[in-house]
Parts: structure tokens; C-alpha cells; sequence
């Protein structure tokens, strides 16, 4: 029987306190240094977790050795552990020590930084944090940065002042009372995000009005397109709003020629978004920086440390030319946070740059797994991912009926399987198939994705337990599940 602090209504005892952090501190190092004996995902009917919880009584409370019995027993098995070293699938998920710990004290301390009054220690952090993302990856120097959960909430904020911007009085009047918000036009590339889509929905701008710009051979924004596309809406009355370029695309990790779009929009007044959410990792390389190209002429930036700076999900970062074009958009101080500000230049309202008020302690586990990898560690990590990714390219160049689907690009690897006398539907059909066949098993864990109508296998990389064998592994699993080899896949020697 567990005791309260001082009585039925207040926290557990000392003991009970001390006693319950330790067990699932165990519980968690057990987990994590256990993860790769277990399978990436068991089968699970949709409901069949959620019926199994509904059945739990918690009219009355219930011991610490029941809660953990029904962790483990009930949701355990429902999990697709994306930190398990062969979870090949989207980016490479990951997990650390340095990150949980940050999150167990981010919980701790449970403080809200929505101004620097509220949270000084929270705030200044989360300064220091977004200046060190900032000439790690090569970033400008002149552009300041926020802490958002995601890349898809980042980019929202920055088109709602790039619509501010275009328009004038959205803030203040709304959309219908700004007049030419109807016409407003977005353009991304055919490989580009869903955000952009999500962003225009939010905005009342519409999905209709975000136009995909067609790519080349190698999945990069065609300029010319995005040039002649332009000026075919200016000509039908359409106010083209922004631009979205991306570094790293999400099916080919491709990188959009920025320099070459910067300048398109600086010569047609049209806002700059950068969506390297995942690419902006790959800048930490001396050998990448060049994806930083451009980046100056950018009116904002997304970043994802949690897609490829090791730290664990949500860690969104928004950097911006002019931080006032989004503070003047989503600046507003309710009557109790009134007297909360500090006049100082270190003293940062985080709240002023977004819709959110509740803001939590991201950046101390982002800060503790700095501190840990340390600048050379970092470096060293990625390296390792983009050279994991050129094995299992090498595995695949030398397999019989099996293509690169495009040049393997930082860490991601996109392949298909082409069996002879088949037509495009049945290939796609069956590469599909190969992939739902090894996901099956438990043993790993991929995607596939679209190019030119084609579906390919892909495998991103970012987990810090991914090894060698882990991959060897997972390639036997793909390469034994190809239509062609059934039955009689010769073994293979690493």
C-alpha cells in the first residue's frame, strides 16, 4: 500500500517517491539496454490496446505494481519501438541517455516558459540552445531562433507572417477584410512536405493555393518551373505569398537550389521558407555545409534537432531574418501576464512568438545531449549514418534485379526491386508487398514512398544502435522477401 505526503490528497511518501523513481529508472535502462533483443513491433488489431485499457478499473487507485504490471502486459505489446536499432522507417528515430534524463528532470521541474519571468533558467537555455543549432549546422548568424514541437508548426508561424506581410491587417481585421487573400499562392516542390498543405488550411489561405513546382532528374525544385508558374498566376490576378525550399526532402533527402530560388524571391518581393527540418542536420558535416548555401536570403529556417541532432521528439527550432514579423503577428498579453516583462535584451517572451502559451522545458534535454556528444560527437554520429546508409546502398547495387531508385543522399536510401517481364503496376505492387512482408516479421522495420509513379523501398538512418549487422540483417529480410528468390535465396557471407 503506497502512502501520501500528508494525506489522501496529496503527493506519495519520501519512500514511496524515492522507491517508484528507482523501479522505473530500472525500468527504463532495462528497456533501453534490452531494446534491440526485442522485436520492432508485434501484431496488434487496431482497438485491441485501447479495449484492454477501457477494461481497467480507476474508479479507486490503483498500486504502483498494477500500473506497471498493465505498462508491461497491456501496452508493451502495442508499441512500434522507434528507437530499436533496425527501425530503418520516415527518419532515423533515436534515443540517448543524456535525453532521457533531460526529459525526466524537464518533468521534474514541470515549469512553463512562456516568458523569461516565468521561467528565467527555461528561457535563457533555450536561447543558448537555438545559438548553439545556429553555428552548428552553419546557420546565419543574423537570423534568431524559437523552440516549436515541430517542423509543421514552425512553418505555419512563418507563412502567417509571410501572409501579414503580403496582406496587411490579417491580424487585426481577419482575412475577408484584407481583400486579396483569396489570391494568395504558395509554391513547393512536388517532393516537398504536407505541411506546406496543413499551413494553408490553418491560414484560411486553402490547399488549392499551395502549387507543387515540378523537380528534376534528381528530385530538386525545377527554377525554371518555379519561375514560369509564378508568372502565370501574377497574370491571372494571384499574389504568390512565399516560396518553400527544402533541404532534405522526406522520400530522397534531395536538396532544393536555394541560392537560385533566393534570388527569385528577392527579385519578386516573395517571402523565403527553408524547410530543412531534416537536412539542416547534415550542415553539422564539414562535407555538408554546402546545403547551408543561400541560407542568408532565407526569411525563415526550420530545423529539427529530434530528426537529426539525436534529440528525442519534440525539438522544432524556427529561425528568422526579421523575429518581428512573426512577434507582431502572435504578440499578445492577456491582463494577468500584464507587469510580467523585463526590460532586457536577454530577457526573451518565448510566448510572443507563437500561438501556444503552455510552453515546456524542451530545451534541457536538447542542452544535456550537447553537453554529452559534445560538438566532435555530434559530427562524428552523423558521419556514421551517412556511411551506414552507403552499406546497405552497396548491399543493394549488388544484388541481382534490385536498383538505387535515386543517388543515395546524407543518410536515407531509396531502392526497388525490378523483377524481369513484370509491368510498372505489378512492380509497385510488389515492392509494396516486400515491404509489408518484412514489417511483418518484427525483425525491421521500413517505408516505402512514390517517385515518378514508381513505389520504392526506403531506409532512413539516425539511430545510434544501428549497426552493420543490424542492416546485413534487414537486407536479408527484404532480399529473401522478393518474389524472384522465394525459397531459394542463396545465404550470403558479410
Amino acid at each position: 500500500m503506497t502512502k501520501t505526503l500528508a494525506g489522501p490528497l496529496s503527493d506519495f511518501d519520501p519512500q514511496t517517491i524515492r522507491a517508484e523513481l528507482h523501479r522505473m529508472a530500472d525500468w527504463v535502462a532495462d528497456y533501453r539496454i534490452g531494446i534491440s533483443e526485442r522485436k520492432v513491433s508485434n501484431p496488434v488489431s487496431p482497438g485491441e490496446t485501447g479495449s484492454a485499457l477501457r477494461s481497467t478499473n480507476w474508479d479507486k487507485p490503483a498500486s504502483f505494481d498494477e500500473i506497471i504490471r498493465d505498462l508491461d502486459a497491456v501496452v508493451m505489446p502495442g508499441i512500434l519501438h522507434w528507437g530499436h536499432p533496425a527501425f530503418l522507417g520516415y527518419f532515423g528515430s533515436t534515443n540517448n541517455t543524456p535525453a532521457l534524463l533531460g526529459e525526466i528532470a524537464a518533468a521534474a521541474l514541470n515549469v512553463n516558459s512562456m516568458t523569461w519571468k516565468s521561467s528565467p533558467s527555461a528561457t535563457e537555455m533555450e536561447t543558448v540552445v537555438l545559438e548553439w543549432v545556429r553555428e552548428i549546422c552553419g546557420l546565419p548568424t543574423g537570423h534568431m531562433g524559437v523552440v516549436y514541437d515541430t517542423a509543421s508548426v514552425g512553418v505555419m508561424h512563418a507563412l502567417a507572417a509571410a501572409r501579414e506581410k503580403k496582406c496587411g491587417g490579417v491580424r487585426a481585421n481577419g482575412l475577408l477584410a484584407s481583400g486579396s487573400t483569396v489570391a494568395l499562392r504558395i509554391y513547393a516542390s512536388d517532393q516537398a512536405h504536407s505541411s506546406a498543405e496543413k499551413a494553408a488550411i490553418a491560414l484560411g489561405i486553402g490547399e488549392a493555393n499551395v502549387i507543387r513546382v515540378q523537380t528534376d532528374n534528381d528530385f530538386r525544385m525545377e527554377c525554371n518551373h518555379l519561375r514560369r508558374v509564378i508568372r502565370e498566376d501574377m497574370e491571372k490576378g494571384f499574389t504568390p505569398m512565399a516560396v518553400i525550399a527544402t533541404v532534405g526532402t522526406t522520400s530522397t533527402a534531395s536538396t532544393d537550389p536555394v541560392p537560385e530560388i533566393a534570388q527569385i524571391c528577392a527579385e519578386l518581393d516573395i517571402w523565403l521558407h527553408v524547410d530543412a527540418a531534416y537536412g539542416g542536420g547534415y550542415g553539422v558535416l564539414p562535407e555538408g555545409r554546402w546545403v547551408m548555401q543561400g541560407m542568408e536570403a532565407a526569411d525563415s529556417i526550420v530545423v529539427n534537432p529530434h530528426k537529426w541532432l539525436f534529440v528525442p521528439l519534440d525539438f522544432s527550432t524556427l529561425y528568422l531574418k526579421n523575429p518581428e514579423a512573426v512577434r507582431s503577428v502572435f504578440s499578445l498579453t492577456p491582463e494577468y501576464l500584464r507587469g510580467a516583462a523585463v526590460d532586457s535584451p536577454d530577457a526573451h517572451d518565448y510566448m510572443d512568438y507563437g500561438i501556444q502559451l503552455g510552453r515546456r522545458f524542451r530545451a534541457l534535454k536538447a542542452w544535456m545531449v550537447f553537453r554529452a556528444f559534445g560538438r566532435s560527437g555530434l559530427e562524428s554520429r552523423i558521419r556514421e549514418n551517412c556511411r551506414a546508409a552507403a552499406h546497405l546502398a552497396d548491399l543493394v547495387e549488388e544484388e541481382q534485379f534490385f536498383t538505387l531508385a535515386t543517388s543515395v543522399k546524407m543518410a536515407v536510401v531509396c531502392f526497388r526491386y525490378e523483377p524481369p517481364n513484370k509491368g510498372v503496376e505489378d512492380v509497385n505492387r510488389i515492392n509494396q508487398e516486400i515491404v509489408e512482408s518484412v514489417n511483418a516479421t518484427g525483425d525491421a522495420f521500413l517505408t516505402y514512398t512514390t517517385l515518378r509513379g514508381k513505389t520504392v523501398m526506403r531506409a532512413g538512418f539516425g539511430n545510434l544502435l544501428t549497426t552493420d549487422n543490424t542492416i546485413e540483417a534487414a537486407w536479408d529480410l527484404v532480399r529473401r522477401a522478393a518474389p524472384v528468390f522465394l525459397d531459394s535465396a542463396p545465404d550470403r557471407q558479410y
